[in-house]
């Protein structure tokens, strides 16, 4: 029997705090990847929190990368070398980053200055036990997903576009739930719907 790859979601932070500091006489990025106790925008049927200590488990002896968006060959920092530094204090998930000295570096460096990139994203796995890391509960503003804990993360990206789309991951969680004894299967129907009705769009 194969085993199935982990497949890997992404959220994106609208409001983060980004900007380019010079430590040093050299540039350094910093910013937050997420933000704990806040609810997420609409993800498509349903919204997230994230609590603190979520990440914890994650970045323990983790190879994250910080990118721009998402893309592998824009690579501006990373933790294995130690050019890229996260940390989860009482706001969130907090990185910076010393860029290299190249080009492409002093291009983005200059962008994040001027605020045409201003948004900041991770991408996230969750556990393959449904019931681990994640609650779900349906309130009277819709359906919430609290997050406690992520199996891992793979990297933190400076974002053009934050993306708050529904993903084959989300829809898995919510399969798992519906199919969950001791849950209200009606509202998880409706949140199911609405989701892949979000996704076709």
């Amino acid at each position: 029997m194969t085993p199935t790859t982990p497949k890997a979601d992404v959220r994106s932070l609208a409001a983060s705090e980004l900007r380019v500091d010079q430590v040093d006489g050299k540039k350094r990025i910093v910013g937050y990847a997420a933000v704990f106790n806040s609810l997420s925008e609409d993800l498509g049927g349903f919204r997230e929190i994230i609590r603190p200590g979520a990440f914890a488990a994650a970045l323990a002896g983790a190879d994250v990368r910080l990118v721009v968006n998402h893309d592998p060959s824009l690579i501006l920092g990373r933790t294995r070398n130690g050019t890229l530094r996260l940390t989860e204090d009482s706001r969130g998930l907090r990185y910076e980053a010393d860029p290299p000295d190249t080009q492409m570096a002093r291009d983005y460096a200059a962008l994040v200055e001027r605020g045409d990139l201003a948004e900041s994203s991770f991408r996230f796995y969750m556990f393959d036990d449904p019931s681990r890391g994640q609650v779900w509960r349906s309130e009277p503003t819709g359906v919430i997903r609290e997050i406690t804990e992520f199996s891992r993360i793979d990297d933190v990206s400076i974002v053009a576009y934050p993306a708050y789309r529904a993903t084959e991951v989300s829809v898995r969680s919510l399969d798992a739930l519906r199919s969950a004894r001791d849950r209200d299967d009606a509202w998880a129907t409706r949140a199911h719907f609405r989701l892949r009705l979000a996704e076709s769009a």
